[in-house]
């Protein structure tokens, strides 16, 4: 499907955005090994929580749908069945990584699969601890999936120290730790996102969390039991980054994005526009299982954004945003240069040479990197076609500022902006001035 952007004058109005993903897959298989019933609302719904909700009741999970709500009875940590299929984990490589720690700890044995794009991501960072706690762990000779899972009952404690900074290895990780023989810690060298540990402790779990250097040492005890989680989740940061960039660069622009999740983990993205000079103004609002929830105002100031270099060291709490950080680098004053992000060419998509391409089809300027990218600042995205390639975030990053392009921008391959944010092209239309 093919998607026409067109510019925009401003936008106006408010904009509900989607649950935030991240913490919507914690909280399905969470509350899926809780002791009784969570109902939640506000999951996301994109594709990739789907493959979630899909793989746990392929484990005799029951999740209904009720409106808004979701209602999830949870069989306890031990309550899991084995599956009758291969689990489909679909585009969703975190559905894949953490269920492959609550998975290490069950009695049976699990196959988890997914499109072609997962079977190309790197899942031997999460193999290699669940090995070393004593699960078995067969992969492809590469190391991706499919992966078959052996459970081990119970399992070794160990601290595991990443090569790479991972939420989604941290918390495979910690939910592997609730069928340890001990307390299991996760040595970080770097801070990454904090859902599992807050949600964790949330329900009942003993999780620490102390300062190491420029990380964090967290450690989790067994624990025989989680209680039940409810209410509404927080907004989705990322999500809410997409307007908060396209109200930026439109003058004139007066938007607000009610009830977003701000976890400390995923404020850099806010933190590093109002920097650049954005106008957002924040009101805390709310607090749901440990995750602070806020208000933004956006007012748009134009191409006045300074822009800067994104430094390794702040490349874990924007790793999410990096490919939208790089398209907004055209129209600041001083462009955006990015290092240390290896890790975006092991994602949906090759993202650094993805973000490039769309780019350079619109006639700007970016130097790519092995670890990043450049992207030089005072110029203006021209009209043209641009390929999502397959990665839902490219195909919502570069809808955002073609919203400040001198002409229609194609999106194409859009369909795939549906794995997050579905609505977006809808939501869109309800807020935007022309």
């Amino acid at each position: 499907m093919n998607w026409i952007v067109e510019p925009a004058r401003r936008l106006s109005g408010a904009v509900v955005v989607p649950g935030d993903k991240s913490i919507s897959h914690r909280a399905v298989l969470l509350a899926s090994i809780a002791d009784g019933e969570s109902v939640v609302t506000g999951l996301a719904d994109g594709e990739d929580v789907a493959s979630s909700v899909a793989a746990m009741r392929a484990l005799g999970v029951e999740v209904d749908h009720d409106g808004t709500d979701v209602r999830i009875l949870g069989r306890g940590l031990d309550g899991l069945r084995s599956a009758d299929q291969p689990i489909d984990c679909g585009n969703s490589g975190t559905t894949m990584r953490l269920l492959a720690g609550l998975l290490a700890g069950q009695g049976f044995t699990s196959t988890l699969t997914g499109d072609a794009s997962l079977l190309r991501r790197p899942m031997r960072r999460v193999a290699e601890p669940l090995l070393a706690m004593g699960a078995s762990v067969q992969s492809s000779r590469d190391g991706t999936a499919p992966l078959e899972i052996t459970g081990a009952g119970r399992l070794r404690a160990i601290t595991f120290r990443p090569e790479v900074a991972s939420a989604q290895v941290k918390s495979c990780v910690l939910l592997a730790g609730l069928y340890a023989d001990g307390p299991t810690t996760v040595a970080e060298s770097a801070i990454t996102r904090d859902h599992t540990e807050r949600l964790l402790a949330a329900m009942g779990a003993e999780v620490s969390t102390v300062a190491d250097g420029g990380g964090a040492r967290v450690t989790i005890e067994p624990g025989p039991r989680l209680g039940v989680i409810g209410g509404r989740v927080p907004g989705d940061t990322s999500a809410a980054a997409y307007w908060l960039v396209g109200a930026t660069l439109l003058e004139g622009s007066r938007l607000l994005l009610p009830g977003v999740g701000l976890n400390p983990t995923r404020a850099a993205i806010v933190d590093l526009l109002v920097d650049w000079g954005a106008d957002v103004v924040i009101e805390r609002v709310d607090d749901w299982c440990g995750e602070p929830v806020v208000n933004l105002r956006i007012r748009g100031v134009g191409a006045a954004l300074t822009g800067g270099a994104i430094d390794p060291d702040m490349v874990p709490g924007l790793i999410d945003e990096l490919p939208l950080i790089a398209a907004l680098g055209a129209s600041t004053t001083d462009g955006v240069e990015i290092r240390g992000a290896a890790e975006l060419r092991a994602k949906e998509s090759d993202r650094i040479a993805t973000t490039a391409a769309a780019l350079r089809a619109l006639g700007v300027d970016v130097d790519e990197y092995p670890d990043g990218l450049a992207v030089a600042g005072g110029q203006t995205l021209g009209s043209g076609s641009v390929d999502a390639a397959g990665d839902h975030r490219i195909g919502l990053a570069m809808a955002a500022v073609a919203l400040a392009a001198r002409g229609p921008v194609t999106i194409e391959n859009a369909e795939t902006m549906a794995v997050s944010y579905p609505g977006f092209a809808t939501a869109l239309e309800s807020v935007v001035e022309r």
